[in-house]
């Protein structure tokens, strides 16, 4: 069979180019941030003005960025690591340190986070939550939901990664491909 034409592959690029669309979408928050946070403090510090609602949707943004990004960068192989070995390895033996991270500490992590942050989340759906502040956002249950986002990609890129990393082990993939960047 041609690797081509693999379901897994094919599931592994669905899951690369979701996980991309998606992070890049919530890296161009950043320019959100910015001007947001400009707005703010021009109308705080300039006008005497409170602006709770945007402050509150820069905090949202924020969170977007870093957790609905989390995938991406880690496709990217932009995560901090330490690698004064790892960047010394032959490619075959990164695989294997890549995959046995993934399969050891990023699935269980994922997995512990999604579990424990669930009742979170979904308390906060049931009641509706909103800001507790006078003019904030109504709707703090998308803001814990973000959670959720991050562990669900988080998971989909280990499992496009370790379906990537088999085939690459397995010779049918060049190794080049398992360095990151």
């Amino acid at each position: 069979m041609s690797t081509n034409n693999n379901p897994l592959l094919g599931l592994a690029r669905a899951i690369n180019a979701l996980n991309a669309r998606f992070g890049q979408l919530c890296a161009w928050l950043t320019l959100f941030l910015v001007f947001g946070t400009a707005v703010v403090v021009v109308l705080r510090y300039g006008f005497g003005i409170g602006a709770i609602a945007l402050q509150e949707a820069v905090m949202y943004a924020h969170a977007l960025v870093f957790m609905g990004a989390a995938a991406w960068t880690l496709q990217r192989g932009g995560h901090v690591r330490v690698d004064i070995f790892y960047q010394k390895f032959p490619a075959r033996r990164q695989l294997w340190v890549d995959s046995l991270g993934h399969l050891l500490f990023l699935i269980p992590v994922c997995l512990y986070l999604g579990w424990n942050s669930w009742d979170y989340v979904t308390n906060s759906w049931a009641t509706g939550e909103g800001s507790n502040e006078s003019g904030g956002l109504r709707f703090v249950y998308l803001q814990k939901s973000i959670i959720l986002v991050l562990v669900v990609s988080l998971l989909l890129q280990a499992v496009a990664d370790l379906i990537t990393f088999g085939f690459q082990l397995a010779g049918r993939l060049p190794m080049k491909e398992a360095e990151h960047g």
